[in-house]
């Protein structure tokens, strides 16, 4: 063998070298990233985060008066971790209002949080929540009107039966001393 060929055999043996150790690296961060079960559970498949599975189904939503207001798919996504719920109201002068929330249990906060989204632009953010069997509580401490002014909301869920749910909305402008009605709606659950 020549000099030459030796010092091929040595830097080839050595890129490949490089190539396994890296790929051992990106392993070994891919390993740590991703969170070891060894029960077998889902990560959200704990109580708290059940707390408001009574609001999955599929809903037509009544207000007070007994007008039909829309329909409300909430389905269970992202493993278990996450309530998804895609919203259709009822049209109104050739408008219909649509939107979505997306709500988990923060297992680092232990508060439910809601983020509701609509075609109209507006997005929700409720980052306070507290669930117990039944009953579920969002509040948003910092919402911003059309004119800039900011107030506070909160939405209660109840579960009435197994097939009707109480949303309740209510609004803040004096930091949650008193409470304004915004909506009180009741989730009836499509029959097949």
């Amino acid at each position: 063998m020549t000099e030459g060929s030796d010092f091929l055999i040595v830097f080839s043996t050595l890129l490949y070298m490089k190539k396994i150790i890296y790929s051992a690296i990106v392993l070994l961060a891919l390993i740590n990233l991703i969170p070891v079960n060894v029960t077998g559970q889902m990560p959200c498949s704990k109580p708290e985060f059940r707390q408001f599975d009574f609001w999955v189904g599929e809903w037509e939503a009544f207000a007070t008066n007994g007008n039909k207001s829309g329909d409300s798919k909430i389905s269970i996504i992202l493993d278990s971790c996450v309530i998804l719920e895609e919203w259709t109201g009822t049209p109104n002068q050739g408008f219909t209002y649509t939107g979505k929330s997306f709500n988990s249990y923060n297992a680092a906060s232990r508060q439910w949080q809601q983020t509701w989204t609509d075609n109209t632009g507006n997005t929700t953010e409720f980052l306070k929540g507290d669930g117990s069997d039944g009953k579920l509580i969002f509040v948003a401490d910092k919402v911003t009107g059309p004119k800039g002014e900011l107030f506070m909301r909160r939405l209660t869920f109840t579960k009435l039966t197994n097939d009707k749910v109480r949303q309740f909305g209510e609004k803040s402008d004096d930091e949650g001393k008193t409470w304004v009605v915004e909506y009180d709606l009741e989730y009836r659950r499509k029959k097949r």
